[in-house]
């Protein structure tokens, strides 16, 4: 008895003393890391930085302060931890060769959160596919097509593709070509596509609306009719002005030349007579 109470003695006042701190430091810095992680939400949130990015940022520091918490407790306790640093080195280099993609894709989802060429709600254009943006991701950005699909497109396409932002500004420019025919008066027929921007209170006053000439086709005379509108309501005064251009031109008796075709038949002789 006394024996194990002395074997006890030794082993609590060596490897027990060992244990104790090893379990102190992997408590307190695992405390540690959970309080830190969330001062850099706040500090990250004030700045107002993409939410998905404090996010996925705050997390990975969690994870590696917590992988050094762990390396230094087991340190502690006499195991070395030059081995295992190693292994996660490789495993580490093979999963990175592994996932080229992915991690080219999360390298792109990182630009785009950080230079924000879109966001959530705006409508792009970009590899390819076009939609409103439902979700942000890390690795994928979720579009949603006008006719409700939903398109997952890789961040590494889209921020290596030219990108359209239809949303991003307030207001937008209409280009309606409207071609006539080559006998009627050029001058009446822009004070007839002007009336039709002057009656609509939603087409905007500054900038000013354009329409002119823009070119001498085949078999019409094209104007270009450039209102601004605001972005929010442009589709639907698009499609209103389109119906306007074609029944004011008909009231004006103002032609719209459409493609024909003339066919001739010819009836073919009787040789053998």
């Amino acid at each position: 008895m006394e024996r194990f109470f002395s074997i006890a003695v030794d082993w609590a006042t060596t490897s027990g003393i060992s244990f104790a701190s090893a379990l102190v430091i992997l408590v307190l810095g695992i405390w540690g890391a959970r309080i830190l992680r969330g001062m850099v939400r706040k500090v990250l949130g004030r700045r107002e930085i993409e939410p998905t990015l404090v996010k996925f940022g705050s997390s990975l520091l969690y994870a590696a302060l917590v992988v050094f918490v762990v390396t230094a407790a087991l340190s502690r306790i006499g195991i070395q931890t030059t081995s295992i640093i190693a292994v996660l080195g490789a495993a580490g280099l093979a999963v990175g060769l592994a996932l080229q993609n992915s991690l080219s894709n999360f390298a792109a989802g990182v630009m785009i959160l950080l230079f924000h060429p879109f966001r959530v709600g705006d409508f792009i254009e970009g590899a390819g596919v076009s939609g409103s943006v439902e979700e942000l991701g890390i690795f994928i950005t979720r579009l949603k097509t006008p006719d409700n699909k939903a398109v997952f497109v890789p961040n590494g396409k889209l921020a290596g593709d030219n990108l359209i932002n239809y949303t991003r500004n307030d207001v937008r420019r209409m280009d309606i070509i409207v071609g006539v025919g080559y006998g009627e008066d050029v001058r009446r027929v822009r004070d007839v596509l002007m009336g039709i921007i002057g009656e609509d209170e939603r087409i905007l006053k500054d900038p000013a609306p354009v329409v002119a000439v823009l070119q001498l086709a085949d078999s019409s005379v094209n104007f270009a009719f450039r209102p601004w509108v605001p972005t929010a309501t442009y589709w639907d005064i698009y499609f209103d002005i389109m119906a306007k251009i074609k029944l004011r031109l008909d009231e004006e008796g103002i032609q719209i030349p459409f493609p024909q075709r003339d066919v001739h038949l010819y009836q073919a002789r009787d040789t053998a007579a």
